[in-house]
């Protein structure tokens, strides 16, 4: 089953990708003429999803307006007047999830599903809330041709992701993944990051992910935005 609900984290300040994000939300920013948050949306709605949580902040009534043009899915806004942090954002709009599992993917995602089932059909094919907490998506970095990757985590025969502290593993977080609510029990309602818990996650042996079979782009930079925009728009029909 494909899981019906989404969170979109979109409330960062994109400070990297400055001037661009000056004046636009860095999950607006256009790839071949289509937004970030716009291509994530479509492939959510392509796999059935029907409602998406998407958090504000910075430049947050830009991004709710464009958004807001939008009939072909329900789009919930949970605004931060401060910034809650990767963690704290999604714990801010729990009760919108009630007690099954949902994706979680950065408004800044950027990927091309590889032959076969998309990643997110695979990804949920993969779950299994009996031995998962967390299921990530992971991205060879050698076949990061675009965009630099860092060696964020590695994998177990088993499908367990270990994180690597000194970032030299052979996959990078895409930032598209799926995760029960119980992760959030005992966490605070301030900002606190995702990562503290992944790594819970990991210690508790409940940490799994999938290879992507596709490409996976990392945006981080204006130069890393125009290397992808030339391959988009030469590639794309």
């Amino acid at each position: 089953m494909i899981p019906r609900k989404a969170f979109i984290l979109a409330a960062g300040k994109g400070t990297r990708m400055r001037p661009l994000t000056d004046t636009c939300p860095k999950p607006m920013v256009p790839v071949a003429g289509r937004s970030l948050i716009d291509r994530t949306l479509d492939s959510l709605v392509r796999e059935g999803v029907t409602d998406i949580t998407v958090n504000l902040h910075h430049l947050g009534d830009v991004l709710k307006n464009h958004l807001n043009t939008r009939q072909d899915v329900h789009i919930c806004f949970s605004e931060e007047s401060k910034l809650l942090d990767t963690g704290g954002g999604i714990k801010k709009a729990l009760a919108s999830f009630g007690d099954d599992p949902f994706f979680v993917i950065s408004g800044d995602s950027l990927w091309t599903d590889g032959p076969g089932e998309s990643a997110l059909q695979r990804l949920a094919a993969a779950w299994d809330s009996e031995k998962m907490d967390i299921l990530l998506l992971l991205q060879p970095v050698d076949k990061m041709l675009l965009t630099k990757g860092v060696g964020d985590y590695d994998l177990k025969p088993e499908g367990r992701a270990v994180r690597s502290l000194s970032q030299t593993g052979a996959y990078m977080f895409t930032s598209i993944r799926i995760n029960s609510p119980r992760i959030f029990e005992n966490t605070g309602d301030g900002a606190f990051s995702y990562l503290d818990l992944m790594d819970r996650a990991q210690a508790q042996g409940r940490l799994y992910a999938l290879v992507h079979e596709g490409d996976w782009h990392h945006i981080s930079t204006p130069q890393d935005l125009a290397a992808v925009n030339t391959a988009f728009e030469k590639n794309e029909p």
